[in-house]
């Protein structure tokens, strides 16, 4: 199994999910990102240990974290491993042995930020349902070739706009749905762009 290492981007939501959160994870040497959809109790947890907030008792993650290391164990790495009608899997695995446990890919998160482990992705998940999202430029070159770009790609659009009007002609779904999933995209809504992109996979028959 060939693996990507990501890390966290950030969570986002939609205020017509209800109070479903997109979790983005980040390969950490590439552009694409991968929007999983979660709980908010899942985010929540998530957050805390992000922001560096104490809960004044041990939640359930923080408990699992501190049986971790009363056994003398350690979290080696996580691994969300599969993705199956949508829904993805992972495993726990465990340091200076062969130990793997089956976990959701929320809890496993939650579990490596607190034991400050590694976590990945295989790499055949990031092929079939990663967002291909470009890096902010960092450098003025960068900013004045992005923006020759945008300039080419905005007349390009204009053109492909009025080809279409000239012609009158309907978009197909695919069209639509590759529309919706960009627009998604650039106003990082992630979570709608997790379910567009399982609509154009499921177009396809995947």
């Amino acid at each position: 199994m060939s693996k990507i290492q990501v890390d966290i981007l950030g969570l986002s939501i939609n205020p017509n999910s209800q109070r479903a959160y997109a979790l983005l994870l980040r390969e950490v040497d590439g552009n694409r990102k991968l929007p999983i959809v979660i709980g908010e109790p899942e985010a929540q947890a998530i957050a805390n240990e992000l922001e560096g907030i104490r809960p004044q008792r041990p939640m359930t993650h923080d408990l699992l974290r501190n049986i971790i290391d009363a056994l003398g164990a350690s979290v080696r790495e996580i691994v969300i491993h599969s993705i199956k009608e949508g829904t993805f899997y992972a495993s726990v695995h465990f340091g200076y042995s062969d130990i793997e446990v089956d976990a959701r890919p929320s809890d496993a998160i939650a579990l490596a930020v607190r034991c400050n482990a590694p976590m990945f992705i295989d790499e055949s998940i990031f092929d079939e349902a990663a967002l291909d999202v470009e890096e902010e430029p960092e450098s003025i070159e960068e900013i004045e070739e992005e923006s020759s770009q945008s300039e080419e790609s905005d007349q390009d659009s204009s053109q492909t706009a009025l080809q279409r009007e000239q012609s009158d002609a309907p978009l197909t779904e695919r069209q639509r749905l590759e529309q919706e999933l960009d627009q998604a995209i650039k106003v990082e809504d992630y979570e709608a762009a997790a379910r567009l992109r399982d609509n154009l996979r499921q177009l396809d028959g995947g």
